[in-house]
């Protein structure tokens, strides 16, 4: 799973999953043994949990690089290493 994003102590990543548990467009996060799938297109927590204040931070970087993640996300669906996204700051 290509890491695309790092902030804060937060590991974003992303890799295209063919499944019916939540195959939308979405990031995989991790923070301080915390793992949580997150929509793309809302921020919503898909599976897993993840701090409230962490949850926060990745919902703004989500929303300030929506188009680079749809962009990343349709690499990665069509089998491609998806582009490294600036973090937050």
């Amino acid at each position: 799973m290509p890491t695309i994003s790092m902030f804060y102590g937060i590991l974003v990543s992303m890799f295209f999953e063919d499944s019916d548990r939540h195959n939308l467009p979405h990031i995989h996060v991790r923070y301080a043994g915390e793992k949580a799938s997150i929509a793309i297109e809302d921020g919503n927590v898909l599976a897993g949990s993840m701090p409230p204040r962490q949850l926060k931070m990745v919902q703004a970087w989500i929303e300030i690089h929506k188009d680079e993640l749809y962009a990343d996300w349709e690499l990665a669906a069509a089998g491609e290493q998806p582009f490294r996204i600036a973090p937050l700051q």
